[in-house]
C-alpha cells in the first residue's frame, strides 16, 4: 500500500495571492518529481477547481467553494477532508485535532510571511482575522509550521508557541523562470525606460529605494502595485527627491512579463524589512539581476552573499556601485546564490519532514 501526500491547492481555480499560488503548484511539481519509492502525491482542491499538476495520482473535490471553505476551516470544521498526510502551502488547511499516533494522520501548513501580526495596518481587517485564526489553530493542531527562512522563524517562535514544531524550507523561483527572447517588446509594451532600477518594498520602505534611485540618478519600476496606487506612490517618490516623470509603477505580471522587467534592471532594490519570503529578490538572483537589499533578517539569510545587504543609510552608495563598478561581480553573486533555491530541493525536504513525523 503507498503512502499518500496530499496538498491543499485551495488556489487552483480562484487566485488570491499570485505568489502563493504559484509556489504551491511549483513544489506540488516538486513533491511529485521527488517522490520516494512508494509514495505518491494527490491533491485537495475546492468546489469547481482542478488541480492543474501533472502526475497528481488522485484529486479529492471538497463540498465547499473556496471562500466557503476558509470559513469552515476557521471555525474548525474540516469539511469532508479525511485523514492521512496532509500538506497545506499556506495556512489554508484543516486544522483540528487527529491522532498521529495511531492513525497516522498529519497536517503540516506553511507561512510566507508576518504581515497580518508585524503591519495589519496594511491588510484588509478580514484577512489580519483570518490569518490570526489560523495560526491559533496552527498552535492547537499542526504538527508542523513551515516557514522559509530563518528570520520568519525567529519571529514566529516570538509570536506563537509552537516549539520545535517550526522548521524551514525555503521557497523558489518558478520552475523555467527566465528572460523571454521578446523581452524587449514586452518592456516597450509596458513603456518603460531603458535604464532602470526596479524597486520593491511597501509604504514607507520604498522611500529609502527612492532616496537610492534619485541620488544614482536611474528610474524606478516599482511592481505589483495595487489598483489606484499610482498617485501615492509617486507622492512618496517625489517627497524622496525622484521626480515622478522618473517612477513607473505596473501592477501584477504573468511570468513572462515579469522576467522581461526584471532582466532590464539594472539593480533590484529590495528596501522591506517585514519578516516576508522576498519574492522578486529570489527572481532577481535566478536572472543573475544585481541585488542592493536593506539589511534585515530575511535579507541577511536569504540574499547572504548574493548581493549587497546594506544598512539603509548606505543603499544609495550601494545602488551607484552596483550599476557600475560591482555591476559584474553582483551579477555572479546573484547567479551563484540562486542555486541554493529550487523546488526540488524544497519538496525533498518536505518529504523528510513527513518522514520525520
Amino acid at each position: 500500500m503507498s503512502v499518500q501526500l496530499r496538498v491543499v491547492l485551495d488556489q487552483a481555480s480562484h487566485v488570491v495571492d499570485a505568489d502563493q499560488a504559484r509556489a504551491a503548484l511549483s513544489l506540488t511539481a516538486g513533491l511529485v518529481a521527488t517522490a520516494p519509492r512508494g509514495c505518491v502525491v494527490s491533491a485537495l482542491v475546492p468546489r469547481g477547481a482542478q488541480a492543474p499538476v501533472p502526475g497528481v495520482q488522485d484529486v479529492r473535490t471538497l463540498p465547499l467553494a473556496r471562500a466557503e471553505l476558509a470559513a469552515a476551516w476557521q471555525m474548525g470544521i474540516a469539511a469532508g477532508t479525511g485523514g492521512g498526510l496532509i500538506h497545506a502551502p499556506s495556512l489554508m488547511a484543516p486544522l483540528v485535532r487527529h491522532d498521529r499516533t495511531h492513525d497516522n494522520d498529519q497536517v503540516t501548513v506553511t507561512l510566507w510571511d508576518l504581515c497580518a501580526w508585524e503591519r495589519p495596518e496594511a491588510l484588509p481587517k478580514v484577512q489580519v482575522v483570518w490569518h490570526r485564526a489560523m495560526l491559533r489553530r496552527a498552535v492547537k493542531h499542526a504538527d508542523a509550521v513551515v516557514v522559509p527562512s530563518h528570520g520568519i522563524a525567529e519571529r514566529l517562535a516570538e509570536t506563537a508557541r509552537l516549539g520545535d514544531r517550526i522548521r524551514v524550507i525555503a521557497g523558489a523561483a518558478p520552475e523555467g523562470f527566465a528572460v523571454p527572447d521578446d523581452a524587449a517588446r514586452r518592456r516597450a509594451a509596458l513603456r518603460l525606460p531603458e535604464r532602470y532600477a526596479l524597486v520593491t518594498g511597501e509604504d514607507e520602505a520604498l522611500a529609502t529605494g527612492f532616496r537610492a534611485a534619485a541620488r544614482a540618478s536611474i528610474d524606478v519600476v516599482v511592481l505589483d502595485a495595487a489598483e489606484g496606487s499610482e498617485p501615492a506612490t509617486a507622492d512618496v517618490a517625489s517627497a524622496a527627491g525622484l521626480p515622478e516623470r522618473r517612477v513607473h509603477v505596473r501592477g501584477a505580471l504573468d511570468d513572462a512579463d515579469r522576467a522581461a522587467v526584471l532582466g532590464g534592471a539594472g539593480a533590484l532594490v529590495a528596501t522591506s524589512i517585514d519578516s516576508a519570503w522576498p519574492w522578486r529578490a529570489v527572481e532577481a538572483m535566478a536572472l543573475s539581476v544585481p541585488i542592493v537589499a536593506v539589511d534585515s533578517a530575511v535579507h541577511r539569510d536569504v540574499i547572504a552573499d548574493g548581493g549587497a545587504v546594506v544598512p539603509a543609510a548606505d543603499l544609495p552608495e550601494a545602488l551607484i556601485d552596483a550599476l557600475g563598478p560591482r555591476e559584474r561581480a553582483l551579477r555572479v553573486l546573484a547567479s551563484d546564490r540562486s542555486r541554493a533555491f529550487s523546488w526540488a530541493s524544497s519538496a525533498e525536504r518536505l518529504w523528510a519532514l513527513h518522514a520525520e513525523l
